[in-house]
């Protein structure tokens, strides 16, 4: 659909790059639209096991919204409403995604690029990496999901931190705050989110995909979870022939062929 979005698959893990370096990854209307297509396509393949998502460039990993395309997509109430429900329903299926996610941040990682990644499972940056949400310098409201999203991650009084100051802060702050899981050298960020995907592609896929939705249902009200649901995930694994597979692996001395049935 656009070339300022990149997909790929290598063997089970699957990749989507944000593709417009000379703007700091900042994301327009049509590149949002093709994540949505590339999200769905990688949910629905077999073949898939996890998905990285990153910038190209090295410089960034999104940095928000491509302020220069808002006189053509957001020139009316209409657009502006397009617009915001395009970008919803991508947050909204990368966290759903039923596999693992990594969001590798190199660079900067601004106001929508921050509310991407909190949508993955995991987050990998480098020591230059700089985050922020500017909101409060702009005068922007800013919705409950993503809000809620950032809570769940770093807690309370380090989301009104964030909010409340708007600044900037490094890598080691993010770490300390939980929002990213590892801090790695600049220039070794895509071979940590490399290394983490194949340890992880390598394990019981119904045994990770079990443990992300029973994790999810912990952030969900508690009169709202499915707990018949995530019993029967449970029972699905040890009914599988991947258990099977893993108990003669670990007897043999050998490493499982996990086939995630």
């Amino acid at each position: 659909m656009t070339d300022k979005i990149i997909t790929r698959q290598d063997g089970e893990i699957a990749r989507i790059v944000f593709n417009q370096p000379e703007k700091r990854n900042a994301v327009s209307l049509e590149m949002w639209e093709a994540v949505e297509v590339a999200v769905s396509r990688f949910a629905e393949d077999p073949s898939v096991r996890i998905l990285i998502l990153s910038g190209a460039g090295g410089k960034a990993f999104v940095s928000g919204a491509d302020v220069s395309k808002f006189e053509s997509e957001r020139a009316s109430e209409e657009a502006v409403a397009h617009y915001n429900a395009t970008t919803k329903r991508v947050y909204d299926m990368v966290e759903a995604f039923p596999k693992p996610t990594i969001a590798q941040i190199d660079g900067f990682c601004v106001g929508g690029g921050v509310a991407l990644a909190l949508c993955c499972d995991l987050r990998i940056c480098g020591t230059g990496s700089q985050f922020a949400i500017p909101a409060a310098k702009l005068g922007l409201g800013y919705a409950y999901p993503g809000l809620k999203r950032l809570v769940d991650v770093v807690g309370p009084s380090f989301a009104k931190e964030i909010f409340f100051t708007a600044r900037r802060f490094d890598a080691e702050e993010a770490r300390v705050m939980g929002l990213v899981n590892r801090v790695v050298p600049d220039g070794e960020v895509e071979a940590a989110a490399e290394e983490t995907a194949r340890t992880i592609a390598a394990n019981a896929p119904m045994t990770v995909a079990s443990v992300k939705f029973i994790v999810g249902q912990t952030l969900v009200p508690e009169s709202a979870r499915d707990l018949a649901a995530c019993d029967a995930r449970v029972k699905a694994c040890f009914d599988s022939q991947d258990y099977i597979e893993g108990r003669r692996a670990f007897l043999e001395k050998r490493k499982p062929n996990f086939v995630g049935a």
